[in-house]
């Protein structure tokens, strides 16, 4: 198995309700190590910049107002097969079809306010990661 490293965002829906550390356990139970973490308001630069993929959808405009709406917690997350299993962890987008015990079946509100990011893939994880987070920041 490959140590790994991924991206997470606890969203605004779970910050404003103190879930950062419920989220952490789940992640920490998970055997995931939180090699960096900090609480930011994003930027709308930074929403629109992360979110650019999703610039010609219609809800981009709605995703970046909600990611700007109030304070994220942006981590580093490490461990075997890191993004694969962070995905596990945070279940199906929407929280209704997500599996029992994880992130999203627990805490998510609706499919939009729900709870988590990951990464989906290592290139991702790579990119997301630098732009907020510098390299003497991550201690694994």
């Amino acid at each position: 198995m490959a140590i790994q490293r991924t991206f997470s965002i606890i969203k605004p829906d779970a910050t404003e309700r103190n879930l950062t550390g419920a989220v952490n356990a789940v992640i920490e139970a998970a055997g995931l190590r939180i090699v960096a973490q900090k609480r930011i308001l994003m930027s709308r630069r930074e929403a629109e910049t992360f979110y650019g993929v999703h610039r010609e959808r219609p809800f981009f405009g709605e995703l970046v107002d909600f990611m700007t709406s109030g304070p994220v917690v942006v981590q580093v997350l490490e461990g075997e097969n890191a993004v694969l299993r962070y995905r596990e962890v945070m279940g199906a987008t929407n929280p209704a079809n997500a599996e029992e015990g994880t992130i999203r079946k627990k805490f998510a509100r609706s499919i939009g306010e729900n709870s988590v990011h990951g990464s989906d893939s290592e290139e991702n994880a790579a990119i997301e990661i630098a732009q907020f987070f510098s390299g003497n920041e991550i201690v694994g």
